[in-house]
């Protein structure tokens, strides 16, 4: 017993010549430093606007906060509506303190308010306020409607007020396309609900992507079956179906595939379906499946449809939501780290005009109209107003133009010392295209049609006659009673470029109905096409927009009038303004559309 005292004796005395050992991790004070700012309070949930709709009158709330301080957080209360619900004074992290779990449940019917306060030692305080609402419960908007999910602060499905399972660790993003908020994509991360109420012979979806195209595959929605041969990498096609995107030469293109039971059928739309991820901005996207075909959509428009013989729905008990994990990894369609708002599901498959119609609604453009074309930023049918579709906006009208029979419904009817203007702010795109029909009237034998130019305050005559043809362009008509060439004339901000086409480009009017013409800009070259086919292709080194804030329709008046390109008096109908060069293919599917 004495040597095991001894020993131990001898241990504690190693160990405190140790500890002293001013060579072997010396303790030294560290001195906090000046306590410069305030406290910072980042509220999670629920954020400024947060609407919650559930069934019950009173409902639970789960607050989630974070305060951090640059020395020591000395205290932490929560209100609501005025009343402390939560104080918090002792911390484990004397700089950081993180609640993601504080319960309400006594939240009414009505609007609130969430205030949280942090003190730090030296007593400066922050508050940070946020307003939100309970409301009363989400009503399906359109019939049939089995699932919405909002992303508005949480994963419910506001129909059946249930939540998602959560697979890793999904976000939440405040750039949403409609309410407070939208999923945000991470690594190894998506949603998954079960599938009883979606198994019907009809299927749509409907939602917005915000896209990011890293990884540059991912999936987006997929209902199938598990593939018990592989179990690691999965792709068991036969049944259900997959929504997905991959890269197609450095754009992402999105495909659908479906399953009968026994085969599987491609909804792939190639270069219809792919869609430019550096383009900022929120896309809509769709695909229906019925028992005879199935359709993608995308921002309203068909990218692709085929037939089909019918889904079949054996094994497809998980509905994936962005990501193709776990049924559908055979390929690498993993986690979709894009942004996803307002995703719908349908029990039938839902028409063009019905998917139109949720788009414009959710944009805030309830019985507006949505770009029939890709690029489409400006549209003007003439329908007994001058109104501009895409913007809704109406054009400033100079003199008395009137209205006529057009070759789709009514057309503008030019008059003497008659136009119309319209602001450019969102027209400037460094590639253009303008689309439109016309119905020649030779007298005057000539006249400005389409001009957007700049202001000619060097003219010896200003403002009586300009002709500055540095920037901008000139499209319009000359000649005789029997014989109007038109031309384009495009500035580049130091040189203009002709496109004039000669006889090509050349009409006899009194031998001519609607004529449809179009021109197109890019960075390398302009073309300008009658009824489709070109009739003068040149090159060109690019726009420039300098002093071009007026686009002047059915003159040249008031930017380019020197050779007495005034008023037009002939016809106009569906004039379409585009941010993009169009293709000779596009330009006739436009016509085939309006014939």
């Amino acid at each position: 017993m004495k040597l095991l005292r001894n020993i131990l004796s001898g241990m504690l005395l190693l160990m405190i010549m140790h500890a002293c050992n001013p060579g072997i991790d010396p303790i030294t004070k560290v001195e906090p430093g000046t306590d410069a700012t305030a406290p910072i309070i980042t509220v999670n949930y629920p954020t400024e606007g947060t609407e919650i709709k559930l069934p019950q009158i009173v409902a639970s709330i789960t607050i989630d906060f974070e305060v951090t301080d640059d020395i020591e957080i000395k205290e932490v209360s929560v209100a609501l509506d005025g009343q402390e619900i939560a104080a918090y004074t002792e911390f484990l992290d004397y700089r950081r303190f993180l609640v993601d779990d504080l319960i309400y449940d006594e939240v009414m019917d009505g609007n609130h308010v969430l205030t949280v306060t942090a003190v730090d030692m030296e007593s400066k305080s922050t508050t940070v306020t946020v307003n939100f609402a309970k409301v009363l419960p989400y009503v399906p908007l359109y019939e049939d409607e089995l699932l919405y999910m909002p992303f508005d602060g949480d994963y419910m499905d506001m129909i059946t007020f249930e939540y998602a399972t959560e697979v890793g660790m999904p976000e939440f993003a405040t750039d949403s396309k409609v309410g407070t908020g939208a999923y945000a994509g991470a690594s190894d991360s998506y949603l998954t609900f079960p599938t009883e109420n979606f198994q019907n012979d009809e299927f749509t979806a409907v939602f917005w992507l915000k896209i990011n195209a890293v990884p540059d595959r991912a999936g987006i929605l997929v209902m199938g079956p598990e593939d018990e041969a592989n179990p690691d990498a999965q792709n068991n096609r036969l049944s259900g179906f997959r929504f997905f995107r991959e890269n197609a030469s450095g754009m992402q293109r999105f495909k659908l595939n479906a399953g009968n039971g026994t085969a599987e059928s491609w909804f792939d739309g190639a270069a219809a379906a792919d869609v430019d991820p550096t383009v900022a901005g929120w896309t809509h996207f769709a695909f229906t499946i019925a028992p005879t075909e199935c359709k993608v959509y995308i921002n309203g428009q068909i990218a692709k449809e085929g037939a089909f013989t019918g889904i079949d729905w054996t094994g497809c008990d998980v509905l994936s939501i962005m990501s193709g994990a776990p049924r559908f990894t055979g390929w690498s369609h993993y986690s979709d780290l894009s942004y996803m708002d307002e995703l719908r599901i349908f029990g039938r498959a839902l028409t063009q005009a019905e998917i139109q119609d949720i788009i414009l609604t959710e944009s805030g453009m309830t019985g507006g109209y949505l770009p029939k074309y890709d690029g489409e930023i400006f549209y003007m049918p003439f329908e007994d107003s001058y109104l501009e579709k895409v913007s809704n906006t109406e054009a400033t009208v100079v003199g008395t133009p009137g209205y006529d029979t057009g070759k789709v419904g009514k057309a503008y009817a030019g008059a003497v010392d008659s136009y119309l203007t319209f602001p450019t702010d969102d027209l400037k795109a460094d590639e253009f295209s303008a689309v439109f029909w016309t119905k020649i009237n030779p007298d005057p034998d000539r006249a400005g049609i389409l001009t957007m130019g700049p202001e000619d305050t060097g003219n010896a005559n200003y403002p009586d006659v300009q002709n500055n043809r540095t920037s901008g362009f000139r499209f319009f008509r000359e000649g005789s009673a029997t014989a109007q060439i038109f031309k384009l004339n495009a500035g580049n901000g130091t040189a203009d470029t002709w496109f004039d086409g000669g006889a090509t480009a050349t009409l006899g009017p009194s031998a001519t109905d609607w004529v449809h013409m179009a021109f197109t800009i890019s960075g390398t070259e302009c073309v300008v096409y009658f009824d489709g086919e070109v009739v003068k292709q040149g090159t060109f080194d690019g726009i420039d927009w300098t002093g071009c804030d007026i686009l002047t329709i059915m003159s040249g008046v008031p930017r380019f009038t020197e050779w007495s390109h005034f008023s037009d008096a002939s016809l106009m109908d569906e004039l379409r303004l585009f941010d993009k060069a169009l293709t000779q293919a596009e330009i006739q599917a436009i016509i085939a559309a309006e014939k």
